[in-house]
């Protein structure tokens, strides 16, 4: 489980996060969407404790910053940070001993669904950016995590990569994994989402919980488009919240 409660996150006098709360539970998918600047990347990164920020946030009970947690976690970042001059299977060598896991059951699997078989022994300057957000993805999930982040995680990515990450959102979620997936690209989330959180300017706007929809109920994208294209009024945005 993740919880966000009241963390706020200032970039000199900037506010990129205002005081965001949010949960997502055991089994459950939920997506942050909004526009370039919204604030989706940044709450990333606290989650993830790369950034300082005031509030609250908790990874299955520990703080965030914790090793406790850490342990927990696992994240792919939108742009992949890998090492120049380790091959692909050094990466994998550092991850496993980072987090003592010697199950190589769970990354063998992740190496064929993502079809790096036959380059584990590349260099991290001679890949694509796809094949580099492959290998990000596969260093994020190799230790089993509970609790797994994404950002924009399918920039780049072959068709054939969409196709198999998708398939691992499904099945993180059958685990009863917490999964978050930030993203710009509504059309990339489709309907295996539990909850999601439209972001302007630093703020949860709206909250929708997916479900069989009424007549008269808007859609994810239709409720996304009034907002972020300006068709809501002001007094209304913040209060919509469909359950």
């Amino acid at each position: 489980m993740l919880t966000v409660k009241n963390v706020t996150k200032k970039y000199g006098k900037y506010l990129a996060n205002d005081n965001l709360s949010f949960e997502v539970g055991d089994g459950q998918i939920g997506i942050l969407l909004g526009p370039n600047g919204a604030g989706k990347s940044t709450i990333i990164k606290s989650v993830a404790g790369l950034l300082r920020y005031s509030g609250d946030i908790s990874i299955c009970g520990y703080d965030n910053r914790s090793i406790e947690a850490k342990r927990l976690l696992g994240f792919v970042p939108e742009i992949p940070a890998l090492y120049d001059l380790l091959t692909i299977e050094e990466h994998f060598e550092f991850i496993r001993r980072a987090y003592k896991t010697s199950d190589e059951t769970l990354l063998n699997s992740l190496i064929e669904r993502f079809e790096l078989t036959d380059k584990t022994k590349k260099l991290g300057k001679e890949l694509s950016k796809g094949m580099q957000q492959k290998v990000s993805i596969c260093c994020a999930l190799m230790h089993d995590p509970k609790v797994v982040i994404f950002d924009e995680p399918m920039v780049g990515l072959d068709p054939h990569a969409i196709k198999e990450l998708k398939a691992l959102f499904g099945e993180l979620k059958s685990q009863g994994k917490t999964v978050i997936i930030s993203t710009h690209m509504i059309d990339t989330v489709e309907d295996y989402w539990d909850v999601a959180h439209i972001m302007m300017k630093g703020k949860i706007v709206a909250t929708k919980h997916n479900r069989v929809e009424s007549s008269d109920e808007k859609s994810l994208q239709d409720l996304f488009f009034e907002i972020t294209e300006g068709n809501v009024p002001s007094s209304e945005t913040g209060k919509e919240s469909v359950q």
